[in-house]
């Protein structure tokens, strides 16, 4: 068992990390704001199924894999940087769409298992969160504690579990944004200029870091 101490400093670690603007945040306060809690949720889902998948990588070693042969990194950096610039395509040349009942816009870019999708991928292909879950995990792992694969397995859930938890304010506090998009067409238009120019930079930044 990881000691009570480190837990809390690994969780301040994560409430840092998970607060710095990136991919990830794009695409749930996107597709809250401009599709629904529905697919804020579902995005935050794949999501979360994309890191509970790194943890299991990083522990199967495959970050020491990437880190050894440079090409295959940077094979998937390139196709994860080509998926985020496809997502700010789809973002910016997404319709305004409708409204449902419930005040929440109706998608015509694919149902709930497209936003999951969509945060599985998006997550998944940047091979950056997996050296993350490489370099960060073990520094909290003391072997004198106990076996190494539960603290693992202890960090990967709470890691996972804190990303949900995150996703998931994310998406209620975008609720708001949705609300107020939905009445005001200029704003709307502008959201799609400011979300599918953010995934372009993240792309970018993806491709030649």
């Amino acid at each position: 068992m990881v000691s009570p101490d480190l837990l809390l400093v690994f969780m301040g670690a994560l409430a840092v990390v998970y607060a710095l603007p990136g991919p990830d945040m794009a695409l749930v306060l996107q597709s809250s704001g401009r599709k629904g809690m529905r697919h804020g949720f579902a995005v935050a889902a794949g999501l979360a199924m994309a890191r509970a998948l790194h943890v299991t990588l990083s522990a199967c070693g495959a970050a020491a894999l990437l880190q050894s042969a440079p090409w295959l990194f940077t094979a998937v950096r390139l196709i994860g940087a080509v998926y985020l610039a496809w997502l700010a395509l789809q973002i910016f040349r997404a319709p305004s769409g409708d409204t449902d009942a419930s005040g929440e816009q109706v998608a015509s870019d694919g149902g709930i298992r497209a936003s999951v999708l969509r945060g599985l991928l998006g997550n998944l292909l940047n091979p950056k969160a997996l050296l993350f879950c490489s370099v960060l995990l073990p520094q909290f792992i003391r072997p004198a504690a106990g076996a190494v694969w539960t603290q693992m397995l202890e960090l990967g859930v709470i890691l996972v579990l804190f990303g949900v938890v995150y996703d998931v304010t994310l998406t209620v506090a975008a609720k708001r944004l949705g609300s107020y998009l939905s009445k005001h067409r200029r704003v709307r238009a502008a959201q799609r200029w400011i979300f599918s120019g953010a995934m372009l930079g993240f792309a970018v930044r993806l491709s030649i870091e």
